[in-house]
């Protein structure tokens, strides 16, 4: 069944819809922010990995150059390994996610995004965050907490929710940040010089953002007081109706 949430993010429209491919995947989902588009995909295996004594949980992140529109040339016409980039937006979805498991769970999961349409204004990196736990959630893989994911930085003065890309480079400050309902649960930032009255509520209006984004009653208000935040792109919403379709 296709179904698809939207919410009003920083003043512009963040999407989450499921059922429409990647079907055989345990759960997937497409996220939009923009013309940026991210499909992330969460499988997990029946049994337990024989004499694992850790989670085998593998997170793949790629922006292949068709997203942009461009094909590699010259000598080699292949993508090649995975950038510094990609490599670092792989630990981001990670860092966020694993702790949330079950303790004893051994079962190999894999969490793939792939970047399939790139805009020149939205990082697709905090979209794969949150497309992943969305994923896992709408799946039968053992995740109950989903987890939102947000880039905070400071313009002018103005604390700006995912940020683009022109807006970052002049950003004194360069917040990530991914929570559930109830808590901070990652943050990793890098800033010039700030001064120490606006740095310290930037993780609490992250942790509001987030909260907006998992559809917590007590979050602060909806974005803009909209009928957009009404209508959460929640995990949790499109589980719900998921489950509804279900039975």
């Amino acid at each position: 069944m296709y179904l698809k949430q939207a919410i009003n993010l920083g003043g512009r429209e963040l999407t989450i819809e499921t059922g429409r491919i990647a079907k055989q995947a345990d759960g997937a989902v497409l996220v939009r922010q923009g013309e940026t588009v991210v499909l992330v995909t969460a499988v997990s295996g029946h049994q337990p990995r024989a004499g694992a004594d850790f989670f085998p949980l593998t997170v793949d992140y790629r922006e292949y150059g068709y997203a942009a529109g461009r094909i590699p040339g010259g000598y080699f016409k292949r993508e090649g390994r995975p950038t510094e980039k990609e490599t670092l937006t792989m630990r981001l979805t990670d860092r966020p996610l694993r702790p949330l498991f079950p303790e004893n769970y051994r079962h190999e999961t894999q969490i793939i995004s792939m970047v399939i349409s790139a805009d020149d204004e939205h990082d697709p990196d905090v979209l794969s965050i949150t497309g992943a736990s969305a994923a896992l959630y709408l799946s039968d893989i053992p995740f109950e907490t989903p987890v939102g994911g947000v880039r905070v930085g400071l313009v002018d003065g103005k604390y700006v929710v995912n940020p683009t890309y022109d807006q970052i480079r002049q950003s004194q400050l360069n917040l990530t940040v991914a929570g559930t309902e109830e808590a901070i649960v990652m943050v990793e930032a890098g800033a010039k010089e700030v001064s120490p009255r606006p740095a310290s509520p930037r993780p609490v209006r992250a942790l509001r953002r987030v909260r907006i984004m998992e559809g917590h009653p007590n979050s602060g208000g909806y974005e803009n007081g909209s009928q957009a935040g009404r209508r959460c792109c929640t995990p949790r919403s499109l589980a719900s109706q998921t489950s509804a379709s279900r039975r």
